[in-house]
């Protein structure tokens, strides 16, 4: 698929659906690394919309049955990224790996230019009530509101990054970063999307959120991204307290906690491949 076409017919999302579990990429999801590349973080999105639609459930507030009636919910998601995410169509299979009525173990692939380039896995957990118990999370993060407007395209290329709206709640330090993001851009054209598959479409943000070093002198590119969460998030904005750890041998590592305006939601965790730039 020709990218300057993508970008000439560009509709307000991220995704245009083609049939059969393929979508069209817009100039939205463009890269943060090289023009000709998908960032993940919304490609992230799509491949949990399409498991929570195969799945019939949702992120949380869907019907997916389960024991006694109650609903599977997404409990952990987990991406392997194979390779180069070209700006072109991508196609996504899901198949169920463990089923259950109380928790099921779903696998996506989704192929690129006849190569499969991502896999990712889903556990889908039961709801149950377990509010005389809950506890434990991290403090909530202030309102979005409150934060103050920040621009990541000061240090990131690309669509995708282009699309956000991003605000620090305190500021930007080597390494370390708390922000807020939003996005104007629909997830998929014309297609319902549940709130926590839309949330997930700006989790792999958390990479640039707290540079440790700058991206034109070094690369840091994650090979994973992994996302528990312990409540369904709302959707709309996304919180990101995060820490970027590199190693002394060319590995690092980005974790965050992941907030929604009501508090802490879950974690998630990249590994990265840390190299200088050119190399």
């Amino acid at each position: 698929m020709d990218a300057e076409l993508i970008a000439q017919t560009d509709p307000d999302a991220y995704f245009v659906p083609l049939g059969g579990g393929r979508y069209a990429p817009t100039a939205h999801a463009g890269g943060a690394w090289a023009d000709d590349e998908m960032h993940f973080s919304p490609l992230g999105g799509l491949i949990t919309h399409e498991i929570l639609r195969f799945a019939g459930g949702s992120g949380g507030s869907g019907a997916a049955g389960g024991a006694g009636g109650s609903a599977l919910q997404l409990a952990r998601i987990s991406f392997d990224i194979l390779g180069f995410l070209a700006l072109d169509e991508v196609e996504v299979a899901v198949q169920t790996v463990r089923p259950g009525r109380t928790i099921e173990l779903v696998e996506a692939t989704v192929v690129i230019r006849g190569r499969t380039a991502v896999r990712a896995r889903a556990w889908l957990l039961s709801a149950f009530d377990t509010a005389e118990v809950a506890g434990g999370a991290p403090e909530p993060l202030p309102a979005p509101e409150t934060a103050t407007p920040w621009s990541m395209s000061a240090d990131w290329i690309g669509g995708y990054v282009s699309s956000l709206d991003s605000r620090a709640v305190r500021p930007p330090q080597a390494g370390r970063g708390t922000a807020w993001l939003s996005t104007h851009c629909a997830l998929v054209e014309g297609e319902e999307v549940d709130p926590v598959a839309a949330w997930i479409t700006l989790v792999d943000t958390a990479n640039g959120v707290a540079v440790r070093e700058h991206p034109t002198r070094w690369m840091f590119p994650n090979v994973d991204l992994t996302i528990h969460l312990h409540r369904a998030p709302s959707g709309g904005w996304l919180g990101l307290d995060t820490e970027v750890v590199f190693g002394a041998s060319g590995l690092g590592v980005t974790r965050s906690v992941l907030h929604d305006r009501d508090g802490a939601v879950g974690f998630a965790e990249q590994a990265l491949t840390v190299r200088r730039l050119n190399e």
